[in-house]
């Protein structure tokens, strides 16, 4: 009997260790998460991130989904005041090798409101005035009035993308570009935005600097660079091939936009196909990028979109083809910069897409995460092209 005490207590005491290792583990990570700007903006992100990175992401999901039920986006109502950008309208632009500016976008509310859908002038123009970009602002659909959502149109004959990696997203590296940018690598910088999913939620690859991160797949939406600085946005096999002037590949998900038209499959509620949501809602934070028919790039982000919502504000932005890119409240984020020319910018000259004045409507990230060491998911930017920094 006593010779089985002895062994039960020694159970008891290695029982008791492992707990403690594992409650200390457990919690030594929590507390690092809570406190790392990288897991997201919000603590209920960062416990998401840490949840899911530690088995526990069946209890996350359930907490965000009764979360969700108790706070639904609401129905109806009016947007704060001044919702619809400010700035120049009056749109005279210099003669030159560069797109025409894009025409006043429709908006899906019942009735516009003043200024929504007209465009704005928006971050650094060129030398002679030409601008880059513009940026216009419409409600999601007819029932949820509310809110606002951004959309940037951006022209790629006068800007150049490069995609920036990250140490979590898509892990490895190094990486010749990742945050923080560089002091070098602002000058002239115009835009920054976020990229797409985890790659374990992303459904396709990621090649970067003559390196195959994550085998490409066939048929996935790509977000292609190219060496001169050109982007677009394809169906991989088909519209967009692996070639020696390609300089990165970010796939995520299906196209939502193909041949102008959003593809069928989008209006079947919180479908796996298109991504994970906090607590399987289906009207989230999200983002998409789109081609059009003359190469300029679209970018939508803003609440309280589904996926349809999403592929039709694309198609209405001129959107040829189109993806989605990240969703959920931390990971949406457009930033826009001004400076002088030839010079470089940094978090202080930057702006959110959707700023405080959005109400509800506002990105939880600042513009100052694509200049800190502890942003380590990808993202892209556009820089403006040295010929049209100068006169």
């Amino acid at each position: 009997m006593s010779r089985m005490i002895y062994w039960r207590r020694r159970a008891l005491v290695a029982l008791s260790l492992v707990t403690i290792v594992v409650v200390g583990y457990l919690g030594t990570t929590l507390g690092f998460a809570l406190t790392n700007q990288g897991y997201g903006v919000s603590l209920q992100a960062r416990f998401a991130e840490w949840g899911r990175q530690h088995g526990v992401g069946g209890l996350v999901t359930w907490a965000e989904t009764e979360y969700n039920k108790l706070h639904p986006p609401k129905v109806g109502g009016a947007p704060p005041v001044n919702s619809f950008g400010s700035g120049t309208t009056t749109i005279t632009v210099p003669k030159g090798q560069h797109l025409a500016a894009p025409k006043k976008m429709s908006t899906p509310a019942a009735t516009p409101e003043p200024g929504e859908g007209v465009w704005h002038i928006v971050g650094r123009t060129t030398a002679n005035g030409t601008p880059t970009m513009y940026e216009t602002f419409v409600r999601p659909d007819a029932v949820h009035t509310s809110y606002v959502v951004g959309v940037v149109w951006m022209d790629p004959t006068l800007l150049s993308a490069q995609l920036y990696s990250g140490s979590q997203i898509p892990g490895g590296g190094p990486y010749a570009y990742t945050a923080p940018i560089t002091v070098k690598n602002s000058v002239n910088l115009a835009a920054a935005f976020n990229a797409g999913f985890r790659m374990q939620d992303a459904n396709g690859g990621y090649y970067t600097q003559g390196k195959m991160i994550k085998r490409l797949r066939v048929g996935a939406a790509s977000a292609v660079v190219f060496k001169d600085g050109t982007m677009t946005v394809g169906k991989w096999g088909r519209d967009v091939k692996m070639s020696n002037q390609v300089q990165s590949v970010r796939q995520n998900l299906d196209l939502i936009v193909d041949n102008y038209q959003p593809v069928g499959g989008l209006t079947n509620a919180n479908l796996a196909k298109w991504g994970k949501t906090l607590g399987g809602a289906f009207y989230v934070w999200r983002s998409g990028l789109g081609v059009t028919k003359t190469g300029a790039l679209v970018y939508v982000g803003g609440p309280s979109l589904s996926i349809s919502d999403l592929a039709n504000l694309l198609v209405r932005a001129g959107a040829r083809r189109a993806m989605e890119l990240d969703i959920n409240t931390d990971w949406v984020q457009f930033s826009s910069f001004t400076g002088p020319l030839n010079a470089a910018t940094g978090a202080s000259n930057g702006t959110s897409l959707l700023g405080s004045s959005a109400g509800a409507s506002a990105m939880a990230g600042p513009p100052g995460r694509y200049f800190a060491n502890w942003w380590t998911r990808d993202f892209y930017t556009m820089t403006l092209r040295a010929k049209d920094a100068v006169k």
